[in-house]
């Protein structure tokens, strides 16, 4: 048997990346639902603004018609596809206390993210993430009420993680999210001696998970949320779904 390294949270929150899209459309209500149905612990979607300044969910922030592409940001809510969900429907699928991982695209979109939040009581459960540690600092100072995310990668640490894990201490950002390929027990280790967590992203086979879980993984992002629950289950047992601060 794998020796598991202890991670802050037990069992890591199994976020559905972009709902279940491995089984559904992705960032639709369909998705969404249909992840908390196959047993994921959070949700992941992305967010960018429109024109009216409604918050809505879409990864690539463009629609798409024959041959043209037009920004969501220029175009009102009601000139959208109704595939793309509005942030308040995405919160009307989740019940209070679930896990909200979201990846700004747009930092424009930063404040009506959180105004949407607030607005359902949802601050403490929302996880906003951005590579830039610049802008981490800044929307810290600008919502203390919710949980920021380093999404990065190690090549782009130029002072290493070490460096990195005193900065987001210092600066408070509560976690930092590596390709899974990245992590070890030892980088789990040295994140979590400064007091912060460690998410992993695109975990899609059972190896790859297992891997992070047993790495002392905090939180975890996957396509297969099928799989995913499955192989948190395996390893962890019937232990409660970790409580996030």
């Amino acid at each position: 048997m794998a020796t598991r390294i202890p991670a802050l949270w037990n069992p890591p929150v199994a976020f559905a990346h972009r709902g279940a899209s491995a089984h559904a459309r992705e960032n639709t209500l369909e998705a969404f639902g249909l992840a908390r149905r196959l047993g994921a612990t959070g949700i992941e979607t992305d967010v960018w603004c429109t024109a009216d300044g409604v918050v809505v969910c879409d990864h690539d922030g463009v629609v798409r018609g024959g041959l043209r592409r037009r920004p969501i940001s220029e175009m009102t809510h009601a000139d959208l596809p109704g595939h793309i969900p509005t942030l308040d429907e995405l919160y009307d699928l989740l019940e209070p206390g679930v896990p909200l991982s979201v990846d700004v695209k747009d930092t424009g979109a930063f404040g009506a993210l959180v105004e949407v939040a607030r607005a359902r009581d949802a601050a403490a459960s929302l996880w906003v993430c951005h590579p830039d540690l610049e802008v981490l600092v800044a929307w810290r100072e600008e919502a203390p009420d919710v949980h920021l995310v380093n999404s990065t990668r190690l090549a782009d640490l130029p002072r290493g993680p070490e460096r990195r894990a005193a900065d987001l201490a210092a600066h408070r950002i509560d976690a930092v999210n590596l390709h899974r390929s990245e992590w070890t027990g030892g980088l789990t280790t040295l994140f979590h001696r400064f007091g912060v967590l460690a998410f992993g992203w695109d975990a899609q086979f059972e190896r790859h998970l297992a891997e992070l879980v047993h790495a002392g993984i905090d939180a975890v992002y996957s396509d297969h949320v099928d799989r995913m629950v499955e192989v948190i289950a395996a390893i962890c047992g019937d232990t409660p779904p970790a409580s996030t601060p």
